[in-house]
């Protein structure tokens, strides 16, 4: 019987203090949780602190599909937390530091983990510190040549650097950001397109060029995925393209849909789905979540056959 895929989620774990509660969160979290979801092998690579907030999330691993017996307990450092507020629906962050996932540390076991990987998901946030920075690039630079190797962009003003991000795209075979991002990527990189990416009708064609000059400057880059909210999702390759235009849905908060979406995309570039399946795969499942509170909601098995069938039919 074929193994399932070793898919690892690097960087930051923290609380989401919401207005309702607390919900453990985190990208590299929510990513990996998604991807014990659908039934892979996922493993949380992250750093706790030895306080009530860390022993919760310890806890709260126990009923999820995700191995957290990797993670490292800082002694000195608190586990992360950010306070979140809405606007219009969309959240606001205050990212509260330092934090212990700012202090990962390179061990052997987490480089072995790295060698076996199939897949690796890392952003731009758990970076903001020396120490994790290192590592985290020495994780995704240990991997072999045949792991997926996603660069989750997420700028969090004043946690991102233009050295940042160009360390990371030289290592990554994937990058996926939000189409906000996009402009904003392009000039902390310094790169020209033809055309100004502007919202409005010529925002398709922006967006393509723009995820093409990424893929240009980047040699191990294979794909670009642009997601839109609540209006779809690009995805650019060197040879082809594919737009969707969304799943509509009642929407109880965004918190974590962009990581559902990156974990179900990957969950199906790792079978070798065309970028039609990619881009269906991801928006069905970051509209799911966005349907729910919080990032990690529970799922019944029968809402995850349901929403599997959907994306096969």
């Amino acid at each position: 019987m074929k193994q399932p895929h070793l898919i690892l989620g690097m960087g930051e774990l923290l609380w989401d203090l919401l207005p309702e509660g607390a919900f453990l969160g985190g990208a590299p979290a929510n990513f990996a949780v998604m991807a014990g979801q659908l039934g892979n092998r996922a493993v949380l690579l992250s750093r706790i602190g030895r306080d009530e907030l860390g022993r919760k999330a310890v806890e709260r691993f126990d009923s999820l599909p995700v191995e957290a017996r990797f993670l490292q307990v800082d002694p000195a450092r608190e586990t992360g937390r950010v306070t979140v507020a809405f606007e219009g629906g969309e959240p606001h962050y205050t990212i509260h530091q330092p934090a212990a996932w700012d202090f990962l540390e390179l061990t052997g076991e987490w480089m072995e983990l790295a060698e076996m990987a199939d897949a690796l998901c890392f952003g731009s946030l758990a970076q903001r510190s020396r120490e994790s920075r290192q590592t985290i690039q020495a994780l995704a630079a240990r991997t072999s040549a045949l792991c997926a190797r996603v660069f989750d962009v997420n700028l969090r003003a004043p946690f991102y650097s233009a050295e940042v991000i160009q360390q990371s795209l030289e290592l990554a075979t994937v990058l996926k950001m939000n189409d906000a991002e996009l402009p904003r990527v392009l000039a902390l990189l310094g790169l020209k397109v033809e055309n100004e990416l502007a919202p409005g009708p010529s925002r398709l064609t922006d967006e393509r060029q723009g995820a093409a000059r990424l893929l240009r400057e980047f040699p191990l880059l294979q794909m670009v995925a642009v997601t839109r909210g609540a209006h779809g999702s690009l995805l650019v390759t060197r040879k082809a393209w594919h737009e969707h235009p969304g799943i509509p849905v009642k929407v109880a908060d965004a918190i974590g849909a962009g990581d559902a979406f990156t974990a179900a995309m990957i969950h199906y570039l790792l079978r070798g789905a065309d970028l039609a399946t990619l881009n269906e795969a991801g928006n069905r499942w970051g509209s799911w979540v966005s349907s729910q509170s919080g990032a990690m909601p529970p799922l019944p098995g029968a809402v995850c056959e349901q929403i599997a069938a959907e994306i096969d039919g």
